[in-house]
């Protein structure tokens, strides 16, 4: 096992993914995080990090930080999940991908050892990332949680800042059932003595932040919505861009001015490589990706949706077999035609299956979800949209398949 190819697919399949088998693979404590990170001598100790935890919106705010303080000189790490269509998009630093080298000489080194202790997937790639942050020698470093926050495995390091985006129901097998349930997991990444910014939020999950906050003797500060453009699309990047402007602003040890900040909006995509966030991947007719997966998320989507000019529309969707979609169908336009069908991760829910769900919409199902999206290009003209979203791992496996070198 010596090649990038070799180590990748052996930990796809000898660690628990999320992705794959759902809550089966998520560990809700600390405990073995910890002890990967003192057999490496607590790298995540000699960075200074930036958490970001959220619903939505924690992967745009952490890109749009990132960019920032990339314009204003500095070298920035940065940490996110799942991947879109390869596993280094995880680990970045200034927008270029972790070296396969590190990876492959990091699970080598490691893997008596990790195998022994029985440690999960993200568990092992939080690790990697913090490691290969301390040897890169970043000066900061912007880690998103995975799942949560308080029992999240990047919730060991202690942040110079904490960014909470928006809170909404997702996850609740895990999470809670409520709001406020989830605003709690949420906030467990609030620290002692530690600023952090609030994202827009309903009186339930910023009651519950603000307490958190309180108690932890941390100031708290809530986000404005500020209309400002920026190189990733879509008109609901505005509640992200005063979450991570107000972040910015926070960083008091850290020289950003006002161009810097600018070129930081406008370069975005540039920069950091984020994907998926109302892509446009080609026109004519107009293809969208887009990962928003909830209901929170399609709201914002459905509005999207609605201020796009186009003459018939055809959304391709998947989604996880957790997801409660009751709360989801009912953001849908009906104007558009759905073609309904599975994403590669074991998790997708069968299109029969979904199809039960969409009883008032006109549905075509697909198990094959290439065939979908090639059914969506035969039946679409020039001036028509073809939407793709529902789950991350359908729009990975369209890029993936389709617009591999764009």
């Amino acid at each position: 096992m010596n090649s990038y190819k070799e180590v990748t697919e052996y930990l796809f399949s000898q660690f628990p993914q999320y992705q794959n088998i759902g809550k089966k693979a998520y560990k809700a404590d600390l405990t073995n995080i910890q002890k990967l990170v003192a057999l490496l001598d607590y790298p995540e100790k000699k960075l200074n990090c930036i958490h970001v935890a959220g619903t939505n919106g924690k992967g745009s705010v952490s890109h749009l930080m990132a960019s920032i303080l990339q314009e204003a000189g500095y070298k920035v790490g940065i940490f996110t999940s799942p991947h879109l269509v390869d596993f280094k998009e995880r680990i970045k630093i200034n927008g270029e991908t972790i070296d396969e080298t590190f990876i492959v000489n990091f699970v080598i080194k490691n893997k008596e050892t990790f195998e022994k202790i029985g440690i999960s997937f993200f568990e092992w790639t939080t690790a990697l990332a913090f490691s290969y942050f301390e040897n890169q020698k970043t000066e900061v470093c912007i880690i998103e949680t995975g799942l949560g926050g308080r029992l999240d495995s990047t919730n060991i390091i202690n942040p110079i800042l904490s960014v909470i985006t928006t809170v909404g129901l997702d996850h609740q097998n895990i999470l809670g059932d409520t709001i406020e349930e989830i605003a709690f997991e949420k906030g467990g990444i609030i620290k002692e003595n530690t600023p952090v910014v609030v994202g827009p939020q309903i009186k339930d999950s910023l009651s519950v932040l603000s307490e958190i906050a309180e108690n932890k003797n941390a100031r708290i500060t809530k986000a404005e919505v500020i209309k400002r453009q920026c190189e990733l699309l879509g008109n609901y990047q505005q509640n992200n861009i005063g979450t991570a402007l107000c972040g910015i602003e926070k960083l008091v040890t850290y020289n950003v001015n006002a161009s810097q900040i600018e070129k930081g909006l406008q370069n975005v995509v540039t920069n950091t490589g984020i994907r998926g966030r109302w892509e446009i991947l080609m026109q004519q007719p107009m293809v969208v990706a887009e990962i928003g997966h909830n209901q929170q998320a399609f709201e914002a989507i459905s509005e999207q949706l609605k201020s796009t000019s186009f003459k018939k529309g055809i959304a391709v969707l998947s989604f996880s077999n957790d997801k409660d979609l009751s709360k989801i169908t009912p953001k849908l336009p009906k104007t558009l035609t759905y073609y309904l069908t599975e994403s590669s991760s074991d998790r997708a829910m069968k299109s029969r299956e979904l199809e039960q769900h969409f009883k008032d919409f006109t549905t075509t199902c697909f198990t094959d979800y290439k065939e979908a999206y090639l059914n969506a290009l035969k039946h679409s003209n020039e001036e028509d949209l073809i939407f793709i979203g529902g789950s991350a791992f359908l729009v990975g496996d369209i890029l993936n398949d389709f617009f591999s070198d764009t």
